[in-house]
């Protein structure tokens, strides 16, 4: 596959993924694809294979950076990066994470950091945390700064968590979730990625929302699905966890591996409520 870097070609008949179609397809129950995104020659990619959002991860810290986790990853570097996916992008949706230290102090702080992703190319600014951000996502949102929550496992936290662990399997931990997405949905958040839970936690959170959740290892009835790009490709390192699938698999190329991904998420094919999720 031969990829142009002064191609500015919008992929053939895709429309821009806005704000607006993403409630749409909520509305309509069409599933939303995501895939975690750090290069502008992926984002090209991904962008012509139909990705619906591309999501500049912190993850980059361990998957670009070989780090141990995410959290000595710096604005900096993620601005960085949004601004190379943003460089490749011509139609999905850009989601960028505030690092860890970049919104924890106040909502100024969270302002400061949201700017720095937006100004980069980011259409949207993703963080981490249950109710005590709460206020941030409010003070972000009436400022014109769409936001995603992200519940459940939380990887700047895992110290905290006690590692990567499952999230919600007793009723408290899971009415303390429930709780929680409510919470951040009143609060103005327009969307919710789900981590690492119990299949009929992410059920009930998702049922209960007017806004779509994003899952990932949280099984198969959230409103979309995300991946890290290296993991679907077959190029994590050691165990993977069960909600990953290695779509290189039975694929002539990454592009066919990602139309796959793309396929298989909009048809609820993956994930696998047998093989991918956790009761």
């Amino acid at each position: 596959m031969s990829v142009h870097p002064s191609s500015h070609a919008a992929p053939s008949g895709r429309k821009p993924i806005t704000l607006h179609r993403l409630r749409e397809m909520h509305a309509a129950s069409e599933p939303i694809s995501m895939l975690t995104c750090y290069d502008a020659a992926f984002a090209r990619v991904l962008d012509h294979a139909g990705v619906d959002c591309l999501l500049i991860g912190d993850s980059l810290g361990m998957v670009l950076q070989g780090l141990d986790s995410t959290l000595p990853v710096t604005l900096s570097d993620m601005a960085y990066h949004v601004r190379c996916v943003s460089q490749g992008n011509r139609s999905a949706w850009i989601i960028g994470d505030l690092p860890f230290g970049s919104y924890q102090q106040s909502p100024a702080q969270a302002m400061e950091s949201a700017t720095a992703l937006m100004q980069a190319g980011a259409h949207m600014v993703k963080l981490e945390g249950g109710d005590w951000t709460v206020d941030t996502v409010h003070f972000l949102t009436q400022r014109g700064i769409p936001v995603c929550a992200h519940l459940g496992l939380t990887p700047q936290s895992v110290h905290a968590l006690g590692g990567y662990r499952i999230q919600g399997r007793d009723e408290q931990a899971a009415a303390t979730l429930r709780l929680h997405a409510r919470q951040l949905a009143e609060a103005g958040a327009a969307m919710l990625v789900l981590e690492l839970m119990p299949s009929a936690v992410a059920a009930a959170i998702t049922a209960s929302l007017p806004i779509p959740t994003i899952g990932i290892g949280a099984g198969a009835d959230c409103s979309g699905q995300v991946l890290v790009l290296h993991d679907m490709l077959g190029l994590g390192h050691g165990k993977q966890p069960r909600f990953v699938r290695d779509f290189m698999q039975g694929s002539g190329s990454i592009d066919a591996a990602i139309r796959t991904y793309v396929s298989d998420v909009k048809a609820r094919r993956f994930p696998d409520p047998k093989l991918h999720a956790y009761l």
